[in-house]
C-alpha cells in the first residue's frame, strides 16, 4: 500500500464536483515580456490580442525591479484553512529562473496567478506567488504560451475554500485539444488528473500549471511537512499505461511555509490539492 494524501480542513462545505474543466482548440503562442510593462500587462496583453480566452504561460529567464511577492502561510483566521505571507518587496534586480502563470480574467479584466523561482540581488534563490501588477519587466523573459480561444479561467467565488479561485468557463464539449482543470481541495492530484483524461478522451497530454499540496510526498520517499505550499510544475505528462488507461507523472518544484524550495518527482496516490490546482492538459500523440 502507498501513502495516503494528507488531507487539510476547509471552512466551508465541499463542492459535489472534485474537479471542474473546460476545453477547446489548442493554441500556442510564444512572444518576450515587454520591458519597463508590469508583468500582468506584458503577459496579458500578447494573449488577449491573439483572442485567448485561457491556459498557462511558462516563463523562463529576464529580470524585474521592481519585484513583489508572497509565500504560503498557515492562516491565524478561521476563514481560510491555509493563506499568504506579508509581502516582500527584494531591493534591486531579480533574475527570474522559471515560472507558471495561469492566465484568465478577473471581473471582465485580464488577472494573472503566478508562482515562480528566481534569484535576488542578494543571491539568494527563492520561490513563491508574484504580484504581478506590481513587478516590472526590467529585461524581456521568454515566454510561451499554452491556451484556447474557446474556453477561459475566470475568478469566481469558491465556498469550500473561502477563497476568489480561478474556474474554468465556457469552451466546446467534442476533443478538447487544450483542457483546463481545476482540482478542489483534498483532491488526490493524480486521481483527477488521469480521471479527466478518461472523460475528455485524452490518452496522452502534456501537463501544466501550478496549485499547492498538503504535505508533499515525493516518488523518492521524502515528504515535506508542510500543510501550506505553493507549487509549480515543472514537467508533468500523461501516457497510457500497460492497460492503456492513462498514468501522470509529475515533476515539480515547491516551497513551504519556511522558504525552502524542495523538487522532483511527485508519487502517485499520495498527494491532494491544499486550496487549488488549475492546469492545462494539450492532447498530444500517444
Amino acid at each position: 500500500m502507498g501513502r495516503a494524501p494528507s488531507r487539510l480542513v476547509q471552512p466551508g462545505p465541499a463542492r459535489a464536483e472534485r474537479w471542474l474543466s473546460a476545453g477547446g482548440a489548442p493554441a500556442r503562442l510564444a512572444f518576450a515580456l515587454a520591458e519597463g510593462r508590469t508583468l500582468l500587462d506584458a503577459v496579458a496583453e500578447p494573449l488577449r490580442a491573439a483572442g485567448l480566452r485561457g491556459g498557462v504561460v511558462e516563463l523562463a529567464g529576464g529580470s524585474f525591479r521592481p519585484f513583489a511577492y508572497v509565500m504560503p502561510a498557515l492562516s491565524a483566521d478561521p476563514r481560510f484553512a491555509a493563506y499568504y505571507s506579508e509581502t516582500f518587496r527584494p531591493a534591486g534586480e531579480t533574475r527570474l529562473e522559471r515560472a507558471s502563470v495561469t492566465y484568465g480574467e478577473r471581473d471582465g479584466a485580464p488577472f494573472l496567478h503566478v508562482h515562480g523561482i528566481w534569484t535576488e540581488a542578494d543571491g539568494r534563490r527563492r520561490a513563491g506567488h508574484l504580484l504581478p501588477a506590481e513587478v516590472v519587466v526590467r529585461a524581456p523573459a521568454r515566454a510561451e504560451a499554452f491556451a484556447t480561444p474557446d474556453a477561459a479561467w475566470r475568478v469566481e467565488p469558491d465556498a469550500e475554500t473561502n477563497f476568489a479561485l480561478f474556474t474554468p468557463a465556457g469552451g466546446r464539449e467534442a476533443g478538447p485539444g487544450c483542457l483546463l482543470l481545476k482540482l478542489q481541495p483534498n483532491q488526490e492530484v493524480f486521481a483527477a488528473i488521469e480521471a479527466a483524461c478518461r472523460t475528455h478522451g485524452l490518452p496522452a497530454a502534456r501537463v501544466r500549471g501550478l496549485g499547492s499540496i498538503v504535505r508533499p510526498v515525493f516518488a523518492d520517499g521524502r515528504v515535506i511537512p508542510t500543510d501550506a505550499s505553493e507549487v509549480l510544475i515543472r514537467d508533468g505528462t500523461v501516457r497510457p499505461g500497460p492497460d492503456g488507461a492513462p498514468v501522470a507523472r509529475l515533476d515539480i518544484a515547491v516551497v513551504d511555509v519556511d522558504g525552502v524550495i524542495h523538487e522532483g518527482v511527485l508519487a502517485r496516490g499520495a498527494n491532494a490539492a491544499c486550496i487549488t490546482f488549475e492546469l492545462c492538459l494539450e492532447a498530444v500523440p500517444a
